[in-house]
């Protein structure tokens, strides 16, 4: 429901009467926050405030504090009634002190760290950590415990809220988004949740727009609408919601209390309902629009300028109280206003009247495991032997590489069935991707009813029972997915490689996340999250430029090491490998990288094992060191990383052993992009010696990369020697072209690579001089029958691998 403009929800509530100590609760977590911001000593103003007990640095966001305390004393009054497992997502995450401050009144935070105790000094520690060195960040982040979000980059608060949702049949999630995040591209697609949460086997998302009026230096576009106008986008969008608004605490306490009960009646009549009789469409979720003053409580004017209610009381409203003593009186006085003599007693502890308004134990929202990745249960990984490809003759197998990771994926929806905890998220790609074969076990989730078009045309695996998660947005899948593992379950984002680009910046904090999380033993250990690039850059000849770029492949490997790993399985059996160890592993980004179309088979099952498990290694087979050349080493050494990398570079050998045979040539494959750098920089890196093992000590490398060049350099920093390297990747050069066209444009062709390494090699051999014009007149023939017949030559387009 929504109310008029302006209007207030005044349902009936039946503790009413207890609002007064509810208002106390809130009034201690405002005071805490304020005292985090600000203060170093004297934490409950036990004597006049004095300059000295202010920090030098002061640093933190007020604005959005009080509404995130009031929502989550709220949330403590519902879990009190209902016994529900309510996890809260905190899209503004800047208000960090705020949800500390909770965490703390509530007692997790000292179960977590023993030295933040509920006493005095305790208190003294709670204020002097936040954003102090050594202490805690600004922000609800990893270290703050009740959460899977932290909201330092907004707009993904709400798809995290609907990952955790998913399979979590008994979980609420209350999502806060702040009405500044609410402008940004992910949250407003985020909208859209209705569509695909099934009340029969998923939680719960609450929604809860704060708007509070301003951005950090002005007002923001939700704001500034009506209510009948805000309500109406939840509504188009799927929801029911409802409006609190006001700046009386006396008027808005109950009406939120209302706003809440009625919400949680809503849900768990659409979950009975849905679990009794079956699930027709999408429900009518119930949504909050809480409309409160930003800064509500804090400083009404400060040196004659409005604070409270506008962008001014977004960080630190009185900045300067170091300095201007007017400043530190208002301080005072704002402190003194929560009379914290009354909220807390002689040795610091919260008063038992106020702290008996929290839950207990593992209700509480700082303490639900959920939030903890606590109760996760391994996947058991079919045996890969029935979806191995068969390599004879070697090279010479062509197979679309992602379809039986597409079978191997199928059976374990088929083994989860009874109990989900795996989703495949894809941006309505995965027949593209070659990963149908899941649609034999579950179908494409969507609530919504068909139209009568498409029922005519019999659409395929659409269904609200569904598992599979296809919705056209990058951020969406990942943010589902991000939100799914988090919680303890497991999954794959699969995407076109270009615009895996588009949720970069959400990897980049995923990342960042699992960094600091794993140095929390109080956090258990989480799946990773797998993301895989298919339809990549040197594949995408029929889009063109604009679906051509790998450039999450160097996003990723600027990461701490300690979390990411790159793969480059080379082909089908490989990419079984390479999927059951990561959807085995915990708390990493693994970016798999493989491309969908057709390509050559090299490597038995068990050869696929034994190449993953050391990362790269040599294939005798493709080179010639045992042959006429036997003896002294390479002349060359040709390494490859990614299967069209690896196909130009077993073309490239093929073509120098069967001109040049007296030329030692050395085929090199890296499956595992993170052996390559010291193993001081990545854990994965190969000692020095085994590093020479495969590369030599002085010889050149000519190394076909599947990304960009640069990225590898990169990666070889601290190796000696690292010039040796000669690195061929894609350099920005596509468009709607032939496969082959693609890697002739980024000299990456088995052409370039063979005059690359005639140019690397030392000394003179008998036919290189006749090989090299024969690399000329092939590119020259290449470009004009491609001009002439719209496909590759033949020689080229037949191809494959054999022994001289």
């Amino acid at each position: 429901m929504s109310l008029d403009e302006n209007s207030t929800a005044t349902n009936t509530v039946p503790d009413a009467g207890n609002f007064d100590l509810l208002h106390r609760y809130w009034s201690a977590a405002n005071y805490l926050t304020v005292a985090q911001i600000y203060l170093q000593e004297n934490p409950l103003l036990r004597e006049p405030l004095q300059v000295e007990h202010i920090k030098p640095r002061l640093l933190g966001h007020w604005g959005t504090s009080p509404g995130l305390s009031l929502i989550y004393a709220h949330l403590n009054r519902l879990i009190r009634r209902t016994s529900a497992e309510v996890l809260m997502v905190t899209g503004p995450g800047h208000g960090g002190p705020a949800v500390v401050a909770n965490t703390y009144l509530e007692g997790s935070y000292s179960e977590v760290y023993p030295p933040v105790g509920q006493d005095l000094k305790g208190l003294r520690k709670l204020v002097r950590q936040f954003s102090t060195p050594g202490g805690i960040a600004s922000h609800v982040g990893p270290a703050t415990p009740g959460s899977i979000h932290e909201g330092g980059e907004l707009g993904y608060s709400l798809m995290h809220a609907t990952g955790a949702a998913m399979d979590n049949p008994d979980l609420i999630v209350a999502c806060v988004v702040g009405d500044g995040e609410a402008e940004t591209g992910p949250l407003e697609g985020s909208w859209k949740a209705p569509s695909f949460i099934n009340p029969l086997r998923d939680g719960a998302v609450l929604p809860i727009l704060h708007l509070n009026g301003h951005k950090i230096s002005g007002p923001t576009v939700l704001g500034r609408r009506s209510n009948t106008d805000v309500a109406s986008l939840l509504e188009a969008h799927g929801w029911d919601p409802v409006i609190v608004s006001g700046d009386d605490p006396a008027l808005v306490h109950p009406a939120l209390a209302s706003a809440l009960d009625s919400a949680y009646a809503s849900i768990r009549a659409i979950q009975s309902h849905a679990r009794t009789e079956g699930v027709t469409g999408p429900a009518r979720w119930p949504a909050i629009i809480l409309r409160t003053p930003k800064g509500w409580t804090g400083p009404a004017t400060v040196d004659g300028k409005p604070v409270e209610g506008t962008h001014r009381s977004h960080q630190v409203p009185l900045a300067g109280v170091k300095e201007n003593p007017e400043h530190l009186r208002q301080l005072e006085a704002w402190m003194r206003s929560y009379r914290p003599e009354d909220l807390f007693d002689a040795d610091g502890r919260l008063i038992p009247e106020l702290a008996q308004l929290a839950p207990t134990g593992d209700l509480r929202m700082g303490a639900l495991p959920a939030s903890r990745g606590m109760g996760s249960r391994n996947l058991v990984i079919p045996d890969l032997g029935r979806y191995a490809i068969e390599v004879v003759p070697r090279g010479a197998v062509m197979h679309g590489s992602t379809r039986p990771l597409g079978e191997m994926l199928r059976d374990i929806y088929l083994d989860t069935a009874s109990d989900p905890r795996f989703r495949l998220f894809c941006p309505d790609e995965t027949n593209s991707n070659r990963l149908g074969a899941v649609f034999e076990a579950t179908e494409r989730c969507l609530l919504e009813p068909a139209a009568s078009t498409e029922a005519a045309l019999a659409v395929d695996h659409v269904s609200a029972s569904g598992r599979v998660m296809e919705v056209l947005s990058e951020h969406l899948c990942q943010g589902w997915l991000e939100g799914y593992v988090l919680t303890g379950r497991h999954g794959l984002f699969a995407s076109y490689e270009a615009f895996a680009m588009v949720s970069a910046s959400m990897t980049i904090q995923h990342a960042k996340w699992l960094q600091h999380a794993r140095d929390l033993e109080w956090r258990a250990p989480v799946p990773s999250l797998n993301i895989l690039l298919t339809s990549t850059c040197w594949r995408n000849d029929h889009n063109g430029f604009s679906h051509q770029g790998p450039g999450l492949i160097d996003t990723v490997l600027s990461l701490s090491s300690t979390v990411i790993r790159v793969y480059f399985p080379p082909d089908a059996n490989t990419l079984l490998v390479t999927a059951e160890h990561m959807l085995h592993s915990k708390d990493y980004v693994n970016l798999v990288v493989i491309d969908k179309q057709e390509h050559p088979q090299y490597l038995t099952l068990e050869e696929a094992r034994e190449h993953a498990a050391v990362g790269a290694s040599t294939w005798d087979w493709a080179g010639n060191e045992t042959g006429t050349a036997a003896g002294r080493g390479p002349d060359i050494v040709l390494a490859c990383a990614g299967d069209v990398p690896t196909q130009e570079t077993l073309a490239a050998a093929w073509l120098l052993k069967k001109h040049i045979p007296d030329m030692s040539v050395r085929v090199v494959n890296v499956m595992d992009a993170m052996v390559l750098p010291p193993p001081d920089t990545h854990p994965h890196g190969l000692a020095g010696e085994k590093f020479e093992e495969l590369f030599t000590a002085d010889v050149d490398v000519v190394m076909a990369w599947h990304g960009y060049a640069r990225a590898l350099h990169q990666l070889l920093h601290g190796r000696p020697q690292p010039e040796r390297f000669h690195v061929r990747g894609y350099n920005e050069q596509g468009t709607t072209t032939t496969p082959f066209d693609m890697v002739v444009l980024n000299k990456v062709s088995r052409y370039h690579l063979v005059m690359e390494a005639l140019r690397r090699t030392h000394g003179h051999f008998t036919g290189a001089d006749q090989l090299l014009e024969h690399c000329r007149t092939q590119l020259d023939a290449h470009s004009r029958y491609i001009r002439e017949h719209f496909e590759d030559l033949p020689e080229i387009r037949d191809w494959v691998w054999t022994q001289q």
